[in-house]
C-alpha cells in the first residue's frame, strides 16, 4: 500500500519546516514548466548535476544518476552544470 505524501500548498507560511527532515514529506515538483531529461549514452558519471541540484532531485547510482521528478522544480541548474551536455530541459506537459 502506498503512502500519500502531501503537496507543496500544504507547506506552512514563509516555507518554514518545523522538523528535521520534513522536507521530504512535501512533493515539490508539481509547479515545473521544464523537466530535465538525461541522455544516458552521453552521461559520463561525473556527477555534478549530483552535487549542484539545490533540491536533492537528482539521484546518485552506482554509475548513473536519475531525476526524482516528484521534487525537481525544472530549474535547470543540473543541464547547465553537465559538462558531456548530456541532460536536455524539455517542456512539461500537462
Amino acid at each position: 500500500m502506498s503512502e500519500s505524501k502531501p503537496g507543496w500548498k500544504s507547506i506552512p507560511i514563509a516555507g518554514i519546516l518545523l522538523e528535521p527532515g520534513s522536507a521530504m514529506k512535501y512533493k515539490t515538483g508539481s509547479w515545473r514548466a521544464f523537466r530535465p531529461v538525461i541522455d544516458e549514452e552521453k552521461c559520463i558519471g561525473c556527477f555534478l548535476c549530483w552535487i549542484y541540484c539545490p533540491d536533492g532531485a537528482v539521484i546518485r547510482e552506482e554509475k548513473s544518476v536519475k531525476i526524482n521528478y516528484d521534487y525537481c522544480k525544472g530549474c535547470g541548474i543540473c543541464a547547465n552544470e553537465c559538462p558531456a551536455k548530456a541532460i536536455t530541459m524539455v517542456e512539461e506537459k500537462r
